[in-house]
């Protein structure tokens, strides 16, 4: 999977190439919505309603570019959407408090010198706690089910902002905004553990680049690969590029994955 959403491209047109699905649009029309109120101070984020903001930003994603098959299943996301940033309207919690944006296109640091390997990021909210000096992160989750309990979502995003600026991190959340007002807190990683963890996969992907052996390890394929190899077979839809000039891809509901076809802030 690495190899086919990463570093394939498609030899008629040089791109590479994405999957278009309900969820994933959902998660980036509401993610780029509530990351608009970070970079604005506090007495400003809620001049605006979240929901014309939502209006602008779906229409990036409407239609077949979005993955929609009908307008039927478009309006049920569209509905998902608009109700979900109708509570944060209500109920802003964190959002209406400081917050501390890292001065990066993409937050990232040097997670070991000696391989070589950099380990990056989008954090989705920085809560700036003024009496500790301290921050806070929180994750935000538009999904159905509640996230793993081994995910590496909030330790890389732990490591990350303790290399990337200078206040401590102490406390961690998820905030799943369809289903609830309140956070629910995540206890704080322990730093080295993760550290190592991530530095062996990195190292065998590493590995795998200079070796060009970036074949599935399931030999008969798996639910990670398969979207992206029917792709290849030639059944997806081309149905736009986005803009990072990646291919956008149509493909059969039954060929997601559940990662692929979930949503995550």
């Amino acid at each position: 999977m690495y190899f086919l959403k990463n570093i394939y491209k498609d030899p008629k047109t040089g791109h590479k190439v994405q999957i278009a699905s309900p969820g994933l649009s959902l998660g980036h029309a509401v993610h780029e919505v509530v990351e608009s109120l970070s970079v604005l101070p506090v007495e400003k984020r809620f001049e605006q309603s979240l929901i014309d903001k939502f209006e602008a930003v779906w229409k990036k994603v409407t239609g077949k570019k979005g993955g929609f098959t009908s307008d039927e299943i478009e309006r049920e996301y569209k509905v998902r959407g608009i109700e979900m940033l109708g509570k944060i309207q209500k109920n802003p919690g964190p959002l209406s408090r400081l917050a501390v944006k890292i001065k990066m296109d993409l937050p990232h640091y040097w997670i070991s010198d000696d391989d070589n390997i950099i380990l990056c990021g989008k954090i989705d909210w920085l809560e700036y706690l003024k009496e500790s000096e301290s921050v806070h992160i929180i994750d935000f989750k538009s999904g159905k089910g509640d996230e793993k309990e081994d995910s590496w979502q909030l330790p890389i995003y732990f490591l990350i902002a303790t290399h990337t600026q200078s206040r401590p991190v102490v406390k961690t959340s998820y905030w799943y905004i369809e289903r609830n007002d309140e956070l629910t807190p995540v206890p704080l990683p322990d730093a080295q553990e993760y550290t190592d963890e991530i530095l062996k996969v990195a190292r065998k992907i590493k590995t795998a680049k200079a070796l060009n052996r970036l074949s599935c390890p399931q030999v008969t394929g798996c639910n990670f690969c398969r979207p992206y190899e029917s792709i290849l077979r030639g059944e997806g839809e081309l149905v736009g590029v986005d803009s990072y000039d990646k291919d956008v891809y149509l493909i059969g509901s039954e060929a997601l994955t559940q990662e692929e076809s979930s949503v995550v802030l």
